[in-house]
């Protein structure tokens, strides 16, 4: 069973929207998100893996929260599937705006919210951008 950081209501309380109807999936998808970007974070977890001092809690609950924003913002459904181009002509060739935003490692689109929330409850130690 994947662990997920973050409720409905939580991600509702964190955009002041209602959360979306697929939110539990977008949680879910978010919350492998966050995982991946902290491979080599150290932190206490219960025998679930959940984590378990207050901060570190709150801390995967915001970036949680922040990644699905990010990528209801951006058009995304957590498939990693959205373009990384705002427009694109073939002929004679137009890319557009890049959409590019700072990658975790292993090229995962994490959002920059998320990455301030882990960042600052000092879950990345070590990691270079």
């Amino acid at each position: 069973m994947p662990r997920v950081y973050a409720t409905p209501e939580q991600l509702a309380a964190w955009t002041g929207t209602p959360a979306p109807a697929d939110s539990e999936r977008l949680l879910a998808r978010a919350s492998s998100d966050v995982e991946a970007a902290l491979l080599c974070a150290v932190y206490a977890t219960n025998d679930a893996g959940m984590p378990t001092d207050p901060a570190v809690v709150q801390a995967l609950t915001d970036a949680v929260c922040a990644q699905v924003e990010y990528q209801l913002a951006s058009g995304d459904d957590g498939t990693g599937a959205a373009g990384r181009w705002g427009s694109v002509s073939i002929g004679p060739v137009s890319l557009g705006d890049r959409r590019d935003a700072p990658q975790a490692p292993g090229g995962l689109d994490l959002a920059p919210r998320a990455h301030r929330a882990l960042m600052l409850a000092g879950l990345f130690p070590g990691v270079i951008w």
